[in-house]
């Protein structure tokens, strides 16, 4: 697959694509087209904040793999490490809305993501980055994907790369003694830990901040990014704890928020912010994400970001 321009990626995605329909709720039976898939999203914001990024994955050959490649290419993704796979289909999702927010569901056993393995990860590539990024998701897809997560990983820590992971947690995914002791083993050999409160309620049994943190800090996690929603964020990072607010905004879908927090954390990392300064920028463009439909199409520029964060 080619790639824009010769220049390696600052950082480096890997995990499961897909090809998004969202329902719009003032629109009955019209379905919105467009694309997620963690990974992907964290990519793509990470792109729009101004780093180099590119993805790793594999992709049907078909209609919904072509746009995707389109997608990535108009968003200047380095997708050399892009796999197309002739006999598996690219994975597609739907999102509805209901009473407690939105509500997934998927086609994708079997998608050509699925099929990764450590054999495919180009691992020169992921030893040349600053950063790496995968996910709990990726890691669920399949016994196989799980792997090359953690070869990856494994790679990465060996040449000095800041491996990033974020639990996102889905138990229709996989069995939950399964996903702790897979996510655990993740986060001990993690130097960026990304979880939701609602994620460690299952993964650890707390449901307080403090205590969350604490179990994170004895797994290995060197720093950490507690996830809580409408109510902000909070880090950690040696000795010092720190809840960053949320901003208030018109939000109407939620789809990729998180995605678009870790993308624009590891963006501003790469700029040269330190961790706290990176808190706060991927605090607001996480915000005004969730003001638009889907996972892609809201994720915000650094001008809409910088007049957010100048308001405050």
């Amino acid at each position: 697959m080619s790639t824009p321009g010769t220049v390696a990626p600052d950082i480096l995605s890997l995990g499961e694509p897909l090809y998004e329909f969202s329902a719009l709720p003032d629109r009955p039976g019209y379905w919105l087209q467009g694309f997620g898939g963690d990974t992907m999203n964290c990519a793509i914001a990470a792109a729009r904040q101004g780093a180099r990024v590119g993805y790793l994955t594999r992709i049907g050959a078909d209609a919904f793999g072509e746009d995707l490649l389109r997608l990535w290419r108009s968003e200047g993704l380095d997708i050399s490490g892009v796999e197309i796979d002739a006999t598996a289909h690219t994975g597609v999702y739907f999102v509805t809305h209901g009473p407690q927010g939105h509500v997934f569901s998927y086609l994708r056993a079997g998608s050509a993501a699925s099929r990764l393995s450590p054999e495919n990860v180009p691992l020169a590539r992921v030893r040349a980055a600053r950063y790496f990024h995968t996910s709990g998701i990726t890691q669920a897809i399949s016994p196989g994907a799980c792997d090359a997560a953690f070869a990856a990983m494994q790679a990465a820590r060996e040449a000095g790369v800041q491996v990033v992971y974020d639990a996102n947690l889905r138990l229709r995914l996989w069995p939950a003694p399964r996903a702790r002791a897979v996510i655990s083993a993740a986060m001990a050999m993690s130097d960026l830990f990304l979880l939701g409160n609602d994620e460690a309620a299952v993964l650890c049994a707390h449901t307080d901040a403090d205590s969350i943190l604490d179990w994170c800090r004895r797994n290995g996690a060197r720093r950490v990014a507690l996830k809580l929603g409408k109510d902000g964020v909070i880090g950690c990072e040696g000795e010092r704890r720190e809840r960053i607010a949320a901003h208030r905004v018109d939000a109407v879908d939620a789809t990729g928020a998180g995605d678009c927090f870790a993308g624009s954390l590891m963006a501003r990392l790469c700029s040269g912010d330190d961790f706290w300064q990176a808190l706060r920028y991927a605090n607001a463009a996480a915000a005004l994400t969730t003001t638009g439909y889907g996972a892609v199409a809201p994720l915000p520029t650094p001008e809409a970001v910088q007049r957010m964060l100048a308001r405050v």
